[in-house]
């Protein structure tokens, strides 16, 4: 098969892999998704994801801000509150993010029918 894009590495490297690993691992895809829209506090992260634990989503923002995905930034309110932010790095994965979820939306049903079919051969796989 022809490949039909000018962009190709015939090997992931470590790096790359850590990195997608990150982002694109259970939380922070959705993380990310939540700050697209608009900056959020972190109960207001809880709110929106609410099967997230707050040990998970701790660990999910500071990883994606030390990949420099997200921002951390004070608000000078009374109390001190703190906001989380999608930074100009994170910003650039929101088309990749919509395409993601846009892809699932269209093909879920297509994965549940293959899924179904593979479990009926395979008793226990599923």
């Amino acid at each position: 098969m022809r490949e039909t894009t000018s962009f190709h590495h015939s090997q992931v490297t470590a790096e790359q892999r850590e990195l997608l690993d990150q982002v694109l691992d259970k939380w922070s895809l959705q993380v990310l998704d939540q700050l697209c829209g608009r900056s959020l506090r972190f109960n207001e992260l809880r709110r929106a994801l609410p099967v997230v634990t707050q040990k998970s989503l701790t660990t999910t923002l500071r990883r994606l801000e030390r990949n420099g995905m997200v921002e951390r930034v004070i608000v000078g309110t009374r109390p001190v509150a703190v906001e989380y932010r999608i930074a100009p790095l994170g910003k650039t994965l929101q088309q990749l993010i919509d395409a993601l979820l846009g892809w699932s939306e269209a093909h879920l049903p297509e994965v549940q029918r293959a899924r179904e079919h593979f479990d009926a051969r395979s008793p226990g796989a599923g």
